[in-house]
């Protein structure tokens, strides 16, 4: 068993498959979360769901902000360049990078534990007295998991750098199952602070079922400074504009949080579960192979490779394209069942049923853009470039935030407007990024044949778009009473099924080369015994098409 969890992984698809598996049941459990959370308080208690979810954007923040920004655009590259020339160099670089990041969070932690009250007055000024008086309490009880994060994060860096993906990838499994624990466990006698106390229990053991495996690669506690460390001088130059970048990107959830704490009760909640569901392909596709590409793009910039860099590149977007597509066009067509299956509880009704369905059909138009952006993101953060992300991020964020405003405030468009504003925000930002690092790193010929390859992938989705509304609609007209749960299940499974099928045959009739890939990486998954038995061995960073049969 130790092995399996040691083992490298030292190709990106199937160290993105392993992140893939164990982030789809993180998201399950999220799921599972998310409907337990408007099973308690959704309908009478909508108002205190919004609430906690308000709650959880200062929070979010500060980990994103310290840590993410830190780790995706600062922490793993320098780690990996020290880490393939001196080992015990590196996990020293990364003991005072830890310490240094922790005391900063920690003092801004302290600041926004004590003026959790004005901060959430700000961001929430629709809720009444007695919720800002809630959230301040959650908000605190909060603050305490991301200490416990942040610890767990660079450990995932660490690790991850050594190109070991299981564990990490386990570790949202067990953090969901502490929230989940909370909210069954605590609710019945603590109430909405239940599931926040949940969330420190699972950022626990997030950050407790990785260090085992962080200690025997070499990680040990530092307890010292060394501010001048020349690691640690470099992370400290490359955060400020990923800071700023990661804090734009936030500026969307400011927004929203804001925007419909005016809006009826229960606004908030319903699109923080149509997003939930919008995050699926981003999580199962883009976050993890940008997650598995980041450390072979950083060693392919910092070898000067550009050839490899720039095929490792589109290999990895045009995978996440492939993968993603088929998923947001059936996210599209059976949102409502598929809403209606997640969370239709007896206290969610079906007004509400429907219009989460139609937020996130508006929220999907840009998934597959948004999945996209996090492998360009990270080929950026390959290149040391924090400083372009972080521009096209505020223009970004300023798009979302006029746009959210006018179509909320002058349309009257609730939450349907703040998700049209982010998916605006997204597709342009997307696009912007792409365009500008197809005209840093590739030539016209291969910028003619990469946008070809997306052309052919994007009639593919629109034909399997209408392979699933057919036999929906039929089936929903004439076969099935989707008013109850069963046949509503039947329905989603065989539209699944005809539409999924109808695009990998296509896929093999008009020669996609993703399939290739994804149809010899199901021939290695088949055979996972004996390549675990086999001793590790290296492996090119994207297998090419024609060895993956």
């Amino acid at each position: 068993m130790r092995e399996i969890f040691l083992r490298k992984q030292s190709s990106i698809l199937s160290a993105a498959l392993i992140i893939m598996i164990t982030y789809g049941l993180s998201h399950i459990l999220g799921l599972v979360k998310s409907r337990l959370l408007i099973s308690y308080f959704f309908g009478s208690s909508a108002a205190l769901l919004d609430v906690y979810y308000a709650s959880m954007v200062i929070p979010e923040t500060v980990f994103q902000l310290l840590v993410m920004g830190a780790l995706s655009a600062a922490f793993i590259p320098i780690f990996s360049k020290y880490l393939s020339k001196d080992e015990a160099e590196a996990w020293e670089m990364a003991g005072l990078t830890i310490n240094s990041v922790l005391l900063v969070m920690s003092i801004v932690t302290v600041i926004i534990f004590f003026f959790a009250k004005p901060l959430a007055m700000m961001i929430a000024p629709g809720f009444s007295s007695s919720q800002i008086s809630i959230m301040v309490n959650l908000l605190r009880v909060m603050l305490v998991s991301q200490i416990f994060f942040a610890l767990s994060g660079f450990l995932t860096g660490t690790i991850q750098s050594n190109q070991r993906f299981l564990l990490p990838a386990i570790a949202p499994l067990v953090y969901n199952f502490g929230i989940i624990l909370g909210i069954v466990l605590l609710t019945p006698f603590l109430g909405i602070y239940g599931p926040a106390a949940g969330m420190v229990f699972g950022a626990i053991l997030h950050m407790v079922i990785q260090l085992p495996v962080a200690m025997s690669l070499g990680f040990k506690f530092v307890p010292r400074f060394n501010f001048q460390h020349p690691g640690v001088v470099e992370i400290a130059r490359l955060m400020p504009p990923r800071m700023l970048a990661m804090g734009i990107d936030q500026v969307e959830q400011f927004t929203a949080v804001f925007l419909a704490s005016r809006l009826v009760a229960g606004s908030l909640s319903l699109f923080n579960v149509a997003r939930l569901l919008y995050a699926i392909p981003t999580l199962l596709f883009g976050s993890t192979i940008g997650q598995a590409a980041l450390p072979a793009l950083s060693s392919l910039a910092g070898q000067k490779k550009w050839p490899e860099f720039r095929k490792t590149l589109l290999d990895s977007c045009l995978q996440v394209v492939f993968l993603a597509l088929p998923l947001c066009v059936l996210l599209v067509v059976l949102r409502v069942p598929v809403v209606r299956l997640a969370f239709g509880t007896k206290t969610f009704p079906w007004e509400a049923t429907l219009l989460t369905g139609q937020t996130l059909a508006v929220l999907m138009i840009s998934a597959g853009f948004y999945a996209v952006m996090q492998i360009i993101v990270r080929a950026f953060y390959a290149l040391h470039d924090t400083t372009t992300p972080l521009v096209v991020g505020i223009m970004a964020a300023t798009i979302n935030v006029v746009l959210s405003v006018v179509l909320v405030n002058s349309f009257a468009m609730g939450i349907l407007g703040i998700a049209w504003a982010l998916s605006i925000t997204s597709v342009v930002e997307t696009l912007v990024l792409g365009t500008i690092l197809l005209h840093k790193q590739f030539p016209v010929e291969e910028i003619s044949k990469a946008g070809m390859a997306f052309l052919k992938l994007a009639l593919l989705g629109i034909v399997t778009g209408v392979g699933l509304w057919i036999p929906m609609r039929l089936l929903d007209q004439f076969i099935f009473d989707t008013t109850r749960t069963v046949p509503l299940l039947i329905l989603t499974l065989i539209t699944s099924i005809i539409g999924m099928g109808l695009y990998f045959l296509l896929s093999y009739v008009f020669k996609i080369e993703q399939l290739a890939a994804v149809l010899g990486l199901w021939e290695r998954i088949k055979g996972w015994r004996s390549y675990l038995a086999a001793p590790a061995r290296s492996e090119p960073i994207i297998l090419p098409t024609s060895e993956q049969n």
